[in-house]
């Protein structure tokens, strides 16, 4: 086998989580020793790990490994991200789209990179005008460029499933810096992420 994908754990948080979650199962009136829950708490253990990895990746680390120099200084930009995070008030999720555009300065980076600072940010418990913020701060902040835009579209399941229960809201958030705070360039990167 030329690849094979191996995930790690750390044992000690594993275990932790494990007991909390069979904990948490069985207040809620379920027998964890039912077929189907026996191994429900270390799955949901896991899954929380990989859900929140985003604390310990370094977003600045990613693009300062991809930074390259280049003489171009129109827009760039990368639209329709997937995103899923965690909302940090109830722990349900939120997914949607990220779109960043960038202006560079004598830097590029290379373009799946800014997907990566997406999920840097992303798996993290969050709240969608934050993650708007660090994503722009990481690019700004690293690449030092003209401008950076980013603009993320989500639905979020503690609107959907409890609380006011809208299926159809969708939130949109932007943020915007340097070249980007100017009108034109602000309404010319909105007109190509919505073609």
């Amino acid at each position: 086998m030329a690849y094979n994908k191996i995930e790690t754990y750390d044992e000690k948080v594993t275990s932790d989580l494990i007991q909390h979650y069979r904990s948490s199962i069985e207040l809620l009136g379920e027998d964890v020793e039912r077929e189907g829950l026996l191994k429900t708490p270390e799955r949901v253990a896991k899954a929380m790990q990989f859900l929140t990895e985003g604390y310990q990746m370094d977003a600045k680390a990613i693009l300062e490994g991809a930074k390259f120099t280049e003489a171009y200084s129109e827009m760039v930009i990368v639209k329709d991200i997937e995103l899923y995070s965690l909302c940090e008030h109830h722990m349900l999720p939120f997914f949607g789209k990220a779109h960043i555009a960038y202006i560079p300065n004598g830097y590029i980076t290379g373009l799946s990179k800014l997907a990566r600072v997406v999920d840097v940010f992303a798996r993290r418990l969050q709240v969608q005008e934050r993650l708007t913020h660090q994503i722009l701060d990481a690019i700004q902040e690293t690449l030092q460029p003209q401008g950076v835009g980013v603009v993320i579209e989500a639905q979020h399941l503690c609107m959907m499933m409890r609380g006011v229960q809208k299926q159809n809201s969708v939130t949109t958030t932007s943020a915007f810096s340097g070249q980007f705070e100017d009108g034109r360039t602000r309404n010319e990167f909105m007109r190509l992420i919505t073609k």
